[in-house]
């Protein structure tokens, strides 16, 4: 009586399918990889911008401040750019905070601490929130919407809403739903504080 082996075919279909669902995992393991090393990147380098705009303001690098006018030399991070405000509902409001103590230790902290929250990776969801208010405050102050500056000079805006302050907001909230802190950065270590695991905005 003839014996029927299996054909090897037979044989090999459920290793072909359990091949086939390892190489789907790890595609979709690598996929993730690649998009959360994209994300810390993206972190990184705003943290850069950020801490870059502290130091120059502080040190007077010779950039977007002048060489001798830091706040570490007596001058003022926010006299510039406030007491240049030339349109919007805003601009005398603004004009009276160019150079308030409090407001250069408010813009500063802000830079200071949103870039060193960036940079580590730490409390992102904060960070977004106070990210974004500094950027719409920036929004507010240079006023896209204008097309006219006071003098009635052309205001050079190119977008009446999408600027690049809201462009910046947008990915500090983005980073923050993403979590892009727990690749390259302490992200992981800092949820697993007591305190931070029972506040999860902190997170």
């Amino acid at each position: 009586m003839a014996v029927h082996q299996p054909t090897r075919s037979r044989i090999s279909r459920p290793w072909r399918r359990h091949q086939a669902r390892s190489t789907s995992h790890t595609a979709e393991s690598s996929a993730s990889t690649t998009v959360e090393k994209n994300f810390a990147a993206v972190r990184l380098i705003v943290g850069g911008v950020f801490l870059w705009a502290f130091f120059d303001k502080l040190f007077g690098w010779g950039y977007a401040t002048p060489s001798g006018k830091g706040w570490i030399d007596g001058g003022s991070p926010t006299k510039g750019f406030l007491s240049g405000v030339a349109t919007g509902p805003f601009e005398s409001t603004f004009h009276s905070w160019a150079r308030a103590v409090w407001a250069d230790w408010l813009f500063m902290l802000g830079l200071l601490g949103i870039g060193t929250a960036l940079a580590a990776g730490v409390a992102l969801r904060l960070t977004a929130v106070a990210g974004t208010v500094l950027m719409g405050l920036m929004w507010a102050a240079e006023w896209p919407p204008a097309r006219y500056l006071s003098d009635g000079s052309p205001s050079m805006s190119t977008n009446p809403v999408l600027d690049y302050h809201l462009v910046y907001a947008v990915v500090l909230i983005a980073l923050a739903v993403a979590s892009a802190g727990r690749t390259w950065g302490l992200g992981r270590t800092w949820e697993r504080f007591p305190f931070v695991s029972r506040n999860r905005w902190l997170q």
